[in-house]
């Protein structure tokens, strides 16, 4: 019997060769482009746009509606000397005061509580310092109305119970600022602890272990390890909240209206009074002027407390 000759496959053909015309590097090219240009349309439509158009307003005078007039520096000279103006600056350099310090240094301390691992229910306590962050601003502004109401209020309630007089917390000068910054407080601070535990999370806990070990104590580690070492996230935070602040509006709407005698008409404020009474170009400029207050405040944050690479 005779065998037939076994026959070899024929070797594989290579691949055809990829094209490498100026075609194809044409596409290698422009495909960085193609990717971004979803996001570099949307920017230039929603906030190059604006923003530019904002800022020849600010330099004419328009009601709405015709043609702008131009007026030059006319509408900034006028806001700086406002009183007006000078006043709600001052409002709202008031309730920076009265808030940011506190809460940024409440906001520390209650993060550093919830980074502890032996902490029992951590995730049901940082829900709750959320709870109201997420709560919408007009409801929580109307139940601090009822609660602060000088006649039918809960808080005076609970003081005439004590035997103590009432208080006019929304209708005196001298109350009105501490408690829109109370309501300030209670409504951010959660989002400022979320801010903060990102950092502490990211901190090498070897850093306590060894410090413990040396004899320092909580107090002594919070202040020479933690707060050094988030230095950067606390100024992102203060930034943040500098922002809120000088752009505060809903709260004295809702509750105060800018009283009593405009002592709560903050910069937010002022801006909606030249918008409600249209005259934008005013408010155009109002809205510059104070993207100048609040960026001098923010460089200033970051050169108080930058780190050392």
């Amino acid at each position: 019997m005779s065998l037939a000759p076994l026959t070899r496959a024929a070797p594989a053909q290579p691949p055809p060769p990829v094209p490498r015309g100026g075609t194809a590097r044409l596409r290698r090219r422009l495909a960085p482009y193609v990717f971004v240009a979803p996001f570099i349309a949307l920017f230039a439509a929603f906030s190059a746009y604006p923003m530019l158009f904002t800022l020849r307003l600010s330099f004419t005078d328009w009601r709405g509606s015709g043609s702008a007039q131009w007026v030059g520096w006319g509408n900034y000279t006028y806001l700086l000397g406002s009183e007006a103006f000078w006043a709600s600056l001052g409002n709202s350099a008031v309730l920076w005061l009265l808030v940011v310090p506190a809460q940024i240094a409440l906001a520390l301390l209650v993060a550093v509580c919830l980074n502890n691992a032996k902490l029992r229910l951590r995730g049901l306590y940082r829900v709750s310092f959320l709870v109201p962050f997420v709560t919408p601003l007009v409801a929580v502004a109307q139940i601090w109305v009822v609660l602060f109401d000088q006649n039918y209020g809960a808080i005076n309630r609970i003081l005439s119970l004590a035997g103590l007089p009432d208080v006019g917390w929304l209708t005196t000068t001298t109350w009105a600022k501490p408690t829109l910054a109370l309501l300030f407080i209670w409504k951010t601070t959660g989002f400022i602890v979320v801010i903060l535990l990102s950092g502490l999370q990211s901190l090498d806990h070897s850093l306590y272990e060894a410090a413990e070990l040396d004899g320092a104590g909580t107090v002594r580690r919070l202040w020479s390890i933690t707060v050094p070492l988030i230095r950067r996230t606390l100024a992102f935070a203060a930034i943040m909240q500098t922002l809120a602040v000088f752009q505060m509006f809903a709260e004295p709407f809702v509750v105060t209206d800018g009283g009593p005698y405009n002592s709560t008409t903050t910069s937010g404020f002022e801006l909606y009074k030249h918008i409600n009474q249209a005259d934008l170009g005013t408010g155009a400029a109002n809205s510059f002027l104070l993207v100048v207050v609040v960026m001098a405040l923010s460089l200033l944050f970051v050169r108080l407390l930058r780190t050392e690479d």
